[in-house]
Formats: structure tokens, sequence, C-alpha cells
């Protein structure tokens, strides 16, 4: 009995031991693998046949050993045989410590999300077709940087500095983008990077690593909603900048006076964007050499373009900041807060008092939608299975933001290759990168106007991620259409600076 006893118990440890370890193996990401599928879509009223790969790819070490594993999702027009004319698309996010799935699942993939017109969250959360995809003229992979997604660290004494830094982040995902095309045979292709947020600070790192380590040039880059970029704009002239935002959020709200409010936005904007230069600039700069009657107009006049009074701007000494704009526009009307990334969203706090809001209503609006569909179409429609969590926004602090010089690195990249363009796509709502402020990182990309007919840029009557809203899904999809056609080179061009 006891010879009985001992042997159910070794096989009770042993069965547990395996548990543990198939748990432990099954939580882990796999270095290389992929899942393909096909499916087709229907953009601009034309079937478009597509296969998609869900897949892993290493990071190597210099001594050629795998130290991270990064997820990607790559999708292939299959009814194109020529691939040297196909551009391909390569698309990251920001953070720094987010995953792909923004624009994946919302903006250029052949699926979006099941959300409203406006960009709320529905039930049942879920995807659909995207009729409005770029994959009608270009294939796209989206990549998940370390700790993103699904994407991790596989040889754990890795030091995190290798990841996790402005210069560190653009060094090894250049590295990771030069395999993915060398496998994928997509050399000849012309080549486009697409970032958002902390993404265009990626990838104007990206890019001009690629073009000096890796010898691989590219047709174009896009910028959705754009970080300063290491453009140096602190102080005055960062806070003169927010006025027209500020100006173009209280019209949406109502919030301005009656003869302003009676005006289309981009005829109010194109008021607002002189003041801010040529008045509210001049007037910070000065800070107190102001006389009283001087800081007195300026502030009136601040407080006429953007629904603040004249009190709380002459409190904050003209500068203003973000934080106490979102808590304080509708704080009288309605005590509602308005969103940081998307300020037409409203929230509220468990106080009215106080000078910044709790939360950011459009954040925490979009979580829980994205979160839930990925899930759902990662496991049923990519057929990709794993126990691990997709890390929308992953642990990748402390995050080393020091050499930052990623807009001029692009500046440079552009001289360089006369074949590169430019696009910037900012929503007018946007309070965490504004748009005014990206269009001055366009000024100070080209300082010459020598590269103008090589940049563009287009606004939006949303947000930070402008593609939520159906009637800017349609525009800024078809903007990076149309930018695609412009900047593929017809064949026996020469690159040349003209």
């Amino acid at each position: 009995m006891k010879k009985i006893y001992l042997s159910m118990l070794l096989l009770l440890c042993y069965g547990l031991a395996w548990a543990q370890t198939e748990t432990t193996t099954s939580r882990k990401i796999p270095v290389e693998t992929k899942v393909e599928t096909t499916a087709e879509v229907t953009i601009k009223g034309k079937r478009v046949p597509y296969k998609a790969t869900a897949g892993t790819q290493p990071v190597w070490d210099e001594k050629g050993e795998p130290i991270a594993s990064l997820f990607y999702t790559f999708y292939e027009r299959t009814d194109v045989s020529d691939k040297t004319k196909r551009p391909l698309v390569i698309s990251f996010n920001g953070g720094p410590g987010s995953a792909s799935i923004w624009m994946h699942l919302a903006y250029t993939g052949p699926v979006i999300l099941n959300i409203d017109d406006e960009g709320y969250p529905v039930q049942p959360y879920g995807t659909k077709a995207n009729p409005h995809s770029i994959l009608d003229v270009a294939d796209i992979v989206y990549i998940d940087p370390v700790n993103t997604g699904y994407s991790r660290i596989v040889k754990e004494d890795t030091p995190r500095a290798t990841f996790f830094g402005i210069n560190s982040d653009i060094k090894y995902l250049a590295d990771w983008v030069n395999t993915f095309v060398t496998r994928a045979n997509r050399w000849a292709s012309p080549k486009y990077l697409i970032g958002e947020s902390y993404g265009t600070t990626r990838v104007a790192g990206i890019v001009a690593q690629l073009q000096d380590a890796h010898w691989m040039y590219f047709n174009g880059v896009i910028l959705v909603s754009p970080t300063d970029m290491g453009i140096e704009r602190e102080g005055p002239v960062k806070m003169a900048n927010y006025w027209p935002y500020y100006a173009a959020t209280a019209w949406y709200h109502k919030a301005l006076p009656a003869d302003l409010q009676s005006k289309d936005l981009d005829e109010l904007l194109a008021i607002v964007e002189p003041f801010a230069l040529n008045e509210v600039l001049p007037a910070m700069s000065k800070g107190g050499m102001l006389t009283d009657a001087e800081r007195d107009a300026i502030a009136t006049k601040m407080a006429y373009y953007s629904g603040l009074s004249k009190e709380s701007i002459l409190d904050y000494n003209l500068m203003v900041p973000t934080s106490f704009f979102w808590k304080e526009l509708l704080r009288e009307r309605d005590g509602m807060t308005i969103g940081r990334l998307d300020s037409r969203y409203k929230g509220f706090d468990r106080m009215e008092g106080g000078d910044r809001y709790d939360f950011d209503p459009a954040l925490t609006s979009w979580n829980h939608a994205f979160a839930p569909s990925f899930q759902i179409y990662a496991k049923n429609t990519l057929k990709f299975n794993t126990d691990l969590t997709y890390n929308l926004f992953g642990p990748v602090h402390p995050w080393d933001r020091s050499n930052e010089n990623t807009g001029n690195d692009l500046g440079t990249a552009m001289r360089q290759n006369p074949y590169l363009h430019l696009m910037v796509q900012s929503g007018y709502f946007d309070g965490g990168t504004d748009y005014f402020n990206a269009k001055y990182s366009t000024w100070h990309i080209d300082p010459t106007g020598k590269m103008k007919n090589r940049i563009d840029f287009k606004a939006y009557r949303s947000g930070h991620m402008m593609y939520l809203r159906a009637e800017d899904l349609a525009t800024s999809n078809e903007d990076i259409r149309v930018f695609i056609q412009k900047s593929t080179v017809a064949p026996g061009q020469p690159a040349m600076n003209k």
C-alpha cells in the first residue's frame, strides 16, 4: 500500500511539474514562427484578395544570438505578380511602449474596429472590413517593438538599454526592418515608413539609420500626429503654438464669442495662426518687459480666441499649460473636462476644482474597444494562438530620451535622398501632439524651404487618431494613397535635386 501511495505521489508531482512546464512554455513567445491565412476585402468598390502573415522574427545580438522576438502582421495583396513595383508600407505606433494595434485595427489595414462614426466604442466588440484600407495600393507590415503586443525579450540577461531609449530603439528596429525586407525579397519595392505619435520620432530616426547604416533608401515617410522629434521650441514658442489648438477646441465646444463661432473652422484658424505667431509669441517672449496695458490687451485678445477667461490667462503670465485648458474650458458651463488626445471627448472628475483632470476621457474610451477586438481577431481570424497578454502598453521604462535629433536626422535624410518625400497628418483637436506644433516641425525639418515640393501637411477635424472618425478615415487613407502615388518615381527617373 505504501509503494502504491509513493508511486501515486510521484506521478502527481511529475504531472504538476509537467503542467507547470507546459504553462511556462506557452507563456513565452516563439523566437521565430508564422501563421498564414487568406482573405479578401472590397476597397473603393474593387475586390482585393490578400494573404495575412502573423508571426515573429528575432532581434539578434552582435554574436548572432536571438535576444528578443518581435511580433508582426504582414498583409500582401495576392493578385499582384510584380512585387518590384508594389509599394511596401512599414507601420509603427508610439508610446514609447505602445503596440502597433492602433493603426493596424483602425486605420490602414484591411479590417477595422466596430466603432460608431465618431469613434466611440460599441458592443459587441470585434472587427469589420475596412473599405478605405490602403492595401489596394501597398502591402503593409505592422510591427510591435520589444515588450509591446506579443513581442518579448527572450534572453533575460540582455541589458534593457539595448531596447529602451530613443537611439537604441531606432538601432535595433532598423536592423530588424533590414532583415524583414531582405527575407520578403522587397529591396526593389518603393518603401514607406509610417509612424504615429512617438512612432513619428521612431520612423524619423529609422529612415535615417536605414539609409546611413544599411544603405536602404525610402520613397516616403508619413508622420501621423507627430511629436517634437527633438526640434527645439521650448518656452514661448511652444506655448504660443498651442493657441490655434485652443481656438479649434473652443470652437468645437461652442465656447467662443458668437462672431467667431459663426465662422467655419478653417476660416477661424486662418486668423488665429498669424495671431499666435505675430502677437502671442512676441508678448510671451517679452515676459516681464510687457507694460500693464500691453499685458492686459494681449490677455483680452487671447481670451477672445480661446474660450478661457482673461483672468486665468493672466494668472499663468499668458503661458497657459494644456493641462489647465483641458480642466478649465468647460468647468463653469457643465463641470466637464475634455480629452488630451482628442478634445472632442468629455469626462468628469471626482471634484470640479483643481488645475488638471484626473484622466484622459479619450484614451479610456479607446482602450476598451481595442483590447478585446484584437484578442478576438488574432485568435479567430489570424489564427495566432498564444497565452501571452497582448500589451497595448508595455513595460519599457526607464526610457533614455537623451540625444534626440530625429527631426533633423529626417531632414538630412531627405536632403541626401531626392526620392524621399514627407507627409504629416494631424487632428485639429489633438492636444497631445497639436497640429500647429506639427506644422512648426515641418518648417524646421526643411529650414531652407528647398524641399517644399516634397512635403505635404494634412489636417482633419478630429483628434490624435483622426481615423477613428468615419469621415476622416476615408479622407486620411485617400491622402496616403495619393501620397504613395505621387512619390513613386517613374522608371528611369534619376535621383537628383532640382
